[in-house]
């Protein structure tokens, strides 16, 4: 099992929508048993992938051990898809993390989730918090959905200022650029600078996503988008190949 987590400091960067597609292409592109943790409160991951119906928020609960994971997991209308989905109760997640005082306690969480999955994508909470920190530790990778704009790669600067003034073992960082915009000329600037960085184009594929509630392979299997995050899997798939 390996852990390829989403994270970004800044929201709205495309985070929740990278998450589900590699997943998605995780579950049918590569046959991997796959699970997406939705762990954002906002919960954008979970509504796309129709994850989003218990009226009960316990999706903090589950990760106190009050709840057993097997009775939040859901099945998707994708094979091989599985979708822990998030709830506002993920709001409190730093609290329980800070009162528990267990740093690994997310590590164990999942080493036992992943009895059943090859692979497990984390849609993780935009910001340096507590729960990012537990993140960063426990995963494999991190892709990290970065807008080709100042500050947009400012935090990823911040983020990887922060990794390494820490002594402590974190996954390595993989920046893609998203919603690129080629007719702007502030988003060409950021594609000179970093050339090698991979690409998500800004496209209505992934816009109708919502509207939908399918990742773009689902239903625009030849747009730009949606080769973009098959080759973005397949890059990962490699990297983690190499472990």
């Amino acid at each position: 099992m390996s852990v390829v987590a989403i994270y970004s400091m800044k929201g709205g960067v495309g985070k929740s929508c990278t998450a589900v597609n590699l997943a998605w292409n995780s579950a049918v592109g590569s046959s991997r048993r796959t699970l997406l943790w939705d762990l954002d409160p906002q919960g954008a991951a979970s509504f796309i992938l129709k994850g989003d119906r218990s009226k009960k928020d316990r999706a903090r609960a589950m990760v106190a051990g009050d709840v057993k994971p097997e009775k939040l997991i859901k099945h998707t209308d994708v094979e091989n898809l599985d979708i822990l989905a998030a709830d506002v109760s993920l709001r409190g997640l730093d609290r329980l993390f800070f009162q528990i005082s267990k740093k690994r306690h997310l590590g164990k969480l999942l080493k036992e989730i992943g009895r059943h999955y090859d692979r497990i994508i984390l849609d993780c909470p935009p910001g340096l918090t507590e729960t990012s920190e537990q993140i960063l530790r426990n995963a494999d990778i991190v892709i990290v959905p970065t807008i080709p704009s100042p500050l947009s790669e400012r935090a990823l600067t911040d983020v990887q200022m922060f990794l390494n003034s820490n002594s402590k073992k974190h996954a390595p960082l993989l920046p893609v650029y998203t919603m690129v915009d080629r007719r702007r000329s502030i988003h060409n600037e950021g594609l000179a600078r970093k050339p090698k960085w991979p690409v998500i184009p800004m496209s209505s594929a992934v816009e109708h996503m919502t509207k939908l509630q399918q990742p773009v392979g689902s239903f625009a299997p030849r747009s730009p988008a949606a080769q973009a995050y098959a080759r973005i899997w397949r890059g990962i798939e490699k990297k983690l190949a190499k472990k």
